[in-house]
Protein backbone atom coordinates (compact mmCIF):
# COMPACT_ATOMS: atom_id res chain seq x y z
CA UNK A 1 0.00 0.00 0.00
CA UNK A 2 1.19 3.21 -1.20
CA UNK A 3 0.34 6.22 1.71
CA UNK A 4 0.59 9.74 1.92
CA UNK A 5 1.53 11.19 5.45
CA UNK A 6 1.16 14.39 4.54
CA UNK A 7 -1.58 15.88 3.70
CA UNK A 8 -3.76 19.12 4.58
CA UNK A 9 -7.28 19.81 4.08
CA UNK A 10 -9.39 22.43 5.11
CA UNK A 11 -13.36 22.90 5.78
CA UNK A 12 -14.71 24.37 2.88
CA UNK A 13 -15.80 28.04 4.99
CA UNK A 14 -12.36 28.51 5.91
CA UNK A 15 -11.38 27.92 1.94
CA UNK A 16 -14.14 30.61 1.15
CA UNK A 17 -13.02 32.72 3.99
CA UNK A 18 -9.69 32.68 4.98
CA UNK A 19 -8.87 36.18 5.48
CA UNK A 20 -11.40 36.67 8.47
CA UNK A 21 -9.86 33.81 9.95
CA UNK A 22 -6.27 35.50 9.27
CA UNK A 23 -6.66 38.02 10.76
CA UNK A 24 -6.07 36.80 14.26
CA UNK A 25 -3.71 34.06 13.03
CA UNK A 26 -0.23 35.75 11.91
CA UNK A 27 1.03 32.49 10.58
CA UNK A 28 -1.80 31.17 9.04
CA UNK A 29 -1.66 34.43 7.28
CA UNK A 30 1.76 34.59 6.58
CA UNK A 31 0.84 31.11 4.93
CA UNK A 32 -2.02 31.84 3.06
CA UNK A 33 -0.85 34.93 1.43
CA UNK A 34 2.22 33.34 -0.30
CA UNK A 35 1.87 32.71 -3.90
CA UNK A 36 3.00 29.24 -4.06
CA UNK A 37 -0.11 28.71 -1.05
CA UNK A 38 -3.41 25.95 -2.05
CA UNK A 39 -5.91 24.52 -0.01
CA UNK A 40 -7.74 21.68 -0.63
CA UNK A 41 -10.82 19.95 1.00
CA UNK A 42 -10.97 16.02 1.11
CA UNK A 43 -12.81 15.63 -2.02
CA UNK A 44 -9.86 16.73 -3.71
CA UNK A 45 -7.35 14.47 -1.99
CA UNK A 46 -9.82 11.31 -2.73
CA UNK A 47 -10.09 12.42 -6.33
CA UNK A 48 -5.62 12.15 -6.59
CA UNK A 49 -6.20 8.60 -4.83
CA UNK A 50 -8.93 7.48 -6.79
CA UNK A 51 -8.58 8.58 -10.11
CA UNK A 52 -7.14 6.74 -13.01
CA UNK A 53 -3.50 7.83 -13.12
CA UNK A 54 -3.23 7.77 -8.83
CA UNK A 55 -0.10 7.18 -7.98
CA UNK A 56 -1.27 6.65 -3.68
CA UNK A 57 -3.94 4.67 -2.04
CA UNK A 58 -4.15 6.49 1.06
CA UNK A 59 -3.69 9.49 2.90
CA UNK A 60 -3.15 10.68 6.36
CA UNK A 61 -4.99 14.18 6.43
CA UNK A 62 -4.93 17.28 9.10
CA UNK A 63 -6.04 20.60 9.56
CA UNK A 64 -4.47 23.56 9.57
CA UNK A 65 -2.77 23.67 13.64
CA UNK A 66 -4.04 27.23 14.30
CA UNK A 67 -3.17 29.12 17.74
CA UNK A 68 -6.67 29.27 18.98
CA UNK A 69 -7.53 25.54 20.15
CA UNK A 70 -11.63 26.33 19.32
CA UNK A 71 -10.33 26.68 15.64
CA UNK A 72 -8.38 23.40 15.71
CA UNK A 73 -11.26 21.93 17.30
CA UNK A 74 -13.06 22.85 14.06
CA UNK A 75 -10.68 21.37 11.52
CA UNK A 76 -10.56 18.70 13.44
CA UNK A 77 -14.43 18.35 13.51
CA UNK A 78 -13.85 18.61 9.52
CA UNK A 79 -11.37 15.69 9.11
CA UNK A 80 -13.56 13.22 12.04
CA UNK A 81 -16.23 13.78 9.20
CA UNK A 82 -14.19 13.25 6.02
CA UNK A 83 -12.13 10.07 7.66
CA UNK A 84 -15.77 8.80 8.68
CA UNK A 85 -16.99 8.89 5.22
CA UNK A 86 -13.71 7.69 3.29
CA UNK A 87 -12.30 5.05 5.93
CA UNK A 88 -10.39 3.32 3.18
CA UNK A 89 -8.93 6.43 1.89
CA UNK A 90 -8.53 8.44 5.04
CA UNK A 91 -6.20 8.09 7.65
CA UNK A 92 -6.95 11.13 10.22
CA UNK A 93 -4.70 13.13 12.70
CA UNK A 94 -5.64 15.80 15.34
CA UNK A 95 -4.40 19.57 15.66
CA UNK A 96 -3.89 21.47 18.97
CA UNK A 97 -2.24 24.27 20.73
CA UNK A 98 -0.59 23.71 23.81
CA UNK A 99 -2.64 24.72 26.68
CA UNK A 100 -4.61 23.50 29.13
CA UNK A 101 -7.30 21.63 27.23
CA UNK A 102 -5.13 20.12 24.64
CA UNK A 103 -5.26 16.98 26.33
CA UNK A 104 -8.84 16.83 25.94
CA UNK A 105 -9.23 17.91 22.68
CA UNK A 106 -6.70 14.83 21.68
CA UNK A 107 -8.45 12.20 23.31
CA UNK A 108 -11.84 13.34 21.76
CA UNK A 109 -10.16 13.33 18.48
CA UNK A 110 -8.65 9.81 19.10
CA UNK A 111 -12.28 8.77 20.93
CA UNK A 112 -13.61 9.71 17.34
CA UNK A 113 -11.28 7.45 15.28
CA UNK A 114 -8.36 9.78 14.85
CA UNK A 115 -5.04 8.39 15.39
CA UNK A 116 -2.23 11.21 15.65
CA UNK A 117 -1.22 14.84 16.20
CA UNK A 118 0.04 16.82 13.67
CA UNK A 119 1.22 18.51 11.94
CA UNK A 120 2.41 21.17 14.93
CA UNK A 121 3.63 24.63 13.94
CA UNK A 122 5.90 25.39 17.14
CA UNK A 123 6.64 29.49 16.08
CA UNK A 124 3.77 29.77 14.27
CA UNK A 125 1.83 28.55 17.50
CA UNK A 126 3.64 30.18 19.64
CA UNK A 127 5.55 27.16 21.77
CA UNK A 128 8.93 26.21 22.44
CA UNK A 129 9.32 22.92 21.40
CA UNK A 130 12.72 22.64 23.87
CA UNK A 131 10.63 23.87 26.67
CA UNK A 132 9.45 20.09 28.64
CA UNK A 133 6.71 21.75 30.47
CA UNK A 134 5.12 23.53 27.78
CA UNK A 135 4.99 20.65 25.61
CA UNK A 136 4.02 17.85 28.62
CA UNK A 137 0.74 19.28 27.55
CA UNK A 138 0.33 17.35 24.24
CA UNK A 139 3.06 14.83 24.91
CA UNK A 140 2.14 13.30 27.94
CA UNK A 141 -1.01 12.45 26.12
CA UNK A 142 0.53 11.06 23.00
CA UNK A 143 2.75 9.05 25.40
CA UNK A 144 -0.16 7.58 27.14
CA UNK A 145 -2.54 7.10 24.03
CA UNK A 146 0.26 5.64 22.31
CA UNK A 147 0.16 7.75 19.06
CA UNK A 148 2.58 9.40 16.91
CA UNK A 149 3.05 13.58 16.76
CA UNK A 150 4.22 15.02 13.64
CA UNK A 151 6.57 18.35 14.11
CA UNK A 152 7.40 21.18 11.15
CA UNK A 153 10.74 21.20 11.20
CA UNK A 154 13.00 23.37 8.29
CA UNK A 155 16.41 24.34 7.21
CA UNK A 156 18.66 26.74 9.38
CA UNK A 157 20.03 27.40 5.41
CA UNK A 158 19.48 28.78 2.33
CA UNK A 159 16.92 30.89 1.12
CA UNK A 160 13.86 32.18 2.97
CA UNK A 161 10.22 31.18 2.33
CA UNK A 162 6.77 32.26 3.94
CA UNK A 163 7.04 28.75 5.89
CA UNK A 164 10.41 29.49 7.41
CA UNK A 165 10.93 29.80 11.27
CA UNK A 166 13.45 30.10 13.48
CA UNK A 167 12.76 27.23 15.02
CA UNK A 168 16.48 25.96 15.85
CA UNK A 169 17.56 22.24 14.95
CA UNK A 170 18.58 22.11 18.65
CA UNK A 171 15.37 22.95 19.68
CA UNK A 172 14.12 19.94 18.23
CA UNK A 173 17.23 17.68 19.34
CA UNK A 174 16.21 18.72 22.95
CA UNK A 175 12.38 18.00 21.92
CA UNK A 176 13.22 14.11 21.26
CA UNK A 177 15.57 13.78 24.25
CA UNK A 178 12.89 14.94 26.34
CA UNK A 179 10.29 12.47 24.47
CA UNK A 180 11.66 9.01 23.92
CA UNK A 181 8.93 6.94 24.33
CA UNK A 182 6.88 9.08 21.50
CA UNK A 183 6.66 8.34 18.07
CA UNK A 184 7.80 11.67 16.65
CA UNK A 185 8.03 13.07 13.21
CA UNK A 186 9.90 15.33 12.19
CA UNK A 187 8.31 17.02 8.96
CA UNK A 188 10.27 18.50 5.99
CA UNK A 189 13.26 15.92 6.27
CA UNK A 190 13.31 17.41 9.76
CA UNK A 191 15.25 20.62 8.35
CA UNK A 192 18.20 18.32 7.37
CA UNK A 193 18.48 16.89 11.04
CA UNK A 194 18.42 13.29 10.03
CA UNK A 195 21.93 14.27 8.25
CA UNK A 196 23.35 14.19 12.25
CA UNK A 197 22.34 10.34 12.83
CA UNK A 198 25.81 9.99 11.39
CA UNK A 199 26.70 11.16 15.20
CA UNK A 200 26.65 8.43 17.17
CA UNK A 201 24.87 10.14 20.01
CA UNK A 202 22.61 11.21 17.59
CA UNK A 203 21.49 7.90 16.00
CA UNK A 204 21.15 6.90 19.59
CA UNK A 205 18.90 9.34 21.02
CA UNK A 206 17.15 9.40 17.60
CA UNK A 207 15.32 5.75 17.75
CA UNK A 208 12.17 6.97 17.81
CA UNK A 209 12.22 9.59 15.02
CA UNK A 210 10.81 9.50 11.46
CA UNK A 211 11.25 12.25 9.01
CA UNK A 212 8.62 12.55 6.35
CA UNK A 213 10.02 14.20 2.56
CA UNK A 214 7.41 16.98 2.56
CA UNK A 215 7.94 19.67 -0.07
CA UNK A 216 11.20 18.08 -0.90
CA UNK A 217 11.16 18.91 -4.27
CA UNK A 218 11.63 22.63 -2.90
CA UNK A 219 14.76 21.89 -0.95
CA UNK A 220 16.53 19.29 -2.51
CA UNK A 221 17.10 17.02 -5.31
CA UNK A 222 17.05 13.33 -5.93
CA UNK A 223 20.36 12.68 -3.59
CA UNK A 224 18.36 13.13 -0.76
CA UNK A 225 17.21 9.39 -0.76
CA UNK A 226 20.61 8.09 -1.66
CA UNK A 227 21.47 10.05 1.05
CA UNK A 228 19.31 8.23 3.56
CA UNK A 229 20.02 4.78 2.31
CA UNK A 230 23.66 5.73 2.37
CA UNK A 231 22.92 6.14 6.10
CA UNK A 232 20.57 3.46 6.73
CA UNK A 233 17.90 5.08 7.03
CA UNK A 234 15.14 4.10 4.69
CA UNK A 235 13.33 2.48 7.55
CA UNK A 236 12.72 6.01 9.08
CA UNK A 237 11.67 7.81 6.32
CA UNK A 238 8.10 8.76 5.56
CA UNK A 239 6.60 10.07 1.88
CA UNK A 240 4.65 12.86 2.53
CA UNK A 241 3.67 15.34 -0.66
CA UNK A 242 2.15 18.37 1.37
CA UNK A 243 -0.33 18.31 -1.17
CA UNK A 244 -2.00 20.74 -1.92
CA UNK A 245 1.27 22.38 -2.31
CA UNK A 246 2.54 19.68 -4.38
CA UNK A 247 0.88 17.10 -6.14
CA UNK A 248 2.19 13.53 -5.54
CA UNK A 249 3.48 13.53 -9.54
CA UNK A 250 6.16 16.17 -8.72
CA UNK A 251 8.11 13.55 -6.67
CA UNK A 252 8.11 10.46 -8.13
CA UNK A 253 11.26 11.63 -11.08
CA UNK A 254 13.47 12.09 -7.82
CA UNK A 255 12.95 8.83 -6.56
CA UNK A 256 13.00 6.81 -9.32
CA UNK A 257 16.49 8.41 -10.14
CA UNK A 258 17.37 7.69 -6.47
CA UNK A 259 19.06 4.47 -6.83
CA UNK A 260 16.94 2.91 -4.23
CA UNK A 261 16.39 -0.57 -4.46
CA UNK A 262 11.92 -1.71 -4.82
CA UNK A 263 12.25 -2.33 -1.25
CA UNK A 264 13.27 0.78 0.23
CA UNK A 265 11.24 2.81 -2.37
CA UNK A 266 8.18 0.39 -0.58
CA UNK A 267 9.56 1.07 2.59
CA UNK A 268 9.20 5.21 2.02
CA UNK A 269 6.29 4.98 -0.08
CA UNK A 270 4.07 3.49 2.17
CA UNK A 271 5.87 0.45 4.19
CA UNK A 272 7.15 2.49 7.16
CA UNK A 273 3.76 4.36 7.07
CA UNK A 274 1.64 1.25 7.55
CA UNK A 275 4.06 -0.02 10.27
CA UNK A 276 3.61 2.95 12.29
CA UNK A 277 -0.04 3.87 11.80
CA UNK A 278 -0.48 0.01 12.57
CA UNK A 279 -2.87 -0.94 9.41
Amino acid sequence: MKIDFHVHITPPDIIANWKKYAEKEPYFARLCNSRNNRFTAAEEIITALEGENALFERAVVFGFAFSDLGLCRYVNDYVIEKVRQYPKKLTGFCVVSPCGKAAKEIERCCGHGLTGVGELFPQGQGFDPANEKETALITDVCRGLDIPLILHANEPVGHLYPGKTDVTLKQLEIFVENNPEIKIVLAHWGGGLFFYETMGEIKEKFKNVYYDTAAAPFLYDERIYSIAKTMGLCEKILFGSDFPLLRHSRYITAIEKSGLSTEERQLILGGNAKKLLKI
